[in-house]
């Protein structure tokens, strides 16, 4: 038998999204996990209420993260250079990992880029310790596709935009921009030892991101 997992990625902005429509969202969603970055509190009112467990923790100053779950399983924090990994297991062997990179362009530039490094050195050692043998790595990696960051991690992972976009025979689409319109391809969802089934780009009212849905295919 074959049963499916739907997991959301989101980057509200520093609390700056519209929580009620980023909550009718998630409603009509119906994802069993929400992986969130840049978590205000109002927003973290509106996910608890709809998906009541799991791990979340607003905050500001671009801090705020958590994962949301439908059901009730494990959450927890692993501490990092910088910022650190919220990792959930939704099921025996089944991770899924929340992570946000420091932006490449904050000044001063040396210090965001020794930052970088830093959390990619975190998250693959965390990858090497870890156990377990199917993993989900969502965020906003700030990394389009040509950054260091991004082709190191696809080194253990597959991409899920391009999978699916491969399949249609199109291209995946862009996730950021700052004046409305979406320029670079930033937020992702890494798959490894899981079947993706489908992949989505939503518009999140009131970010600079949109939102990311993948559909996995879990053996049961």
């Amino acid at each position: 038998m074959s049963v499916g997992l739907r997991v959301v990625s989101a980057n509200l902005r520093n609390g700056g999204a519209d929580a009620d429509g980023f909550g009718q969202l998630v409603e009509r969603v119906e994802p069993d996990v929400v992986a969130v970055q840049e978590l205000g509190f109002a927003q973290a009112n509106v996910v608890a209420r709809l998906l009541p467990f799991g791990k979340l923790d607003p905050a500001r100053n671009h801090k705020g993260m958590g994962i949301a779950l439908r059901h009730p399983g494990s959450v927890r924090y692993v501490p990092l250079r910088y910022r650190g990994l919220y990792i959930a297991e939704v099921d025996p062997g089944i991770e899924i990992l929340n992570a946000h990179i420091a932006a490449p362009h904050t000044p001063p530039i040396r210090q965001a880029l020794a930052r970088r490094r830093e959390q990619l050195a975190g998250i693959l050692w965390y990858l090497d310790t870890s156990s377990a043998a199917r993993r989900v790595l969502v965020g906003d990696l700030n990394s389009t596709p040509a950054w260091p960051v991004y082709r190191r991690l696809c080194r253990r992972f597959r991409d899920a935009a391009i999978e699916v976009a491969e399949r249609g025979r199109r291209r995946p689409r862009a996730t950021w921009g700052w004046t409305g319109r979406r320029l670079l391809r930033i937020d992702h969802a890494l798959v490894d030892g899981l079947s993706v089934r489908d992949f989505q780009v939503l518009r999140i009212p009131g970010s600079d991101h949109s939102g990311l849905v993948v559909d996995l295919a879990l053996s049961g």
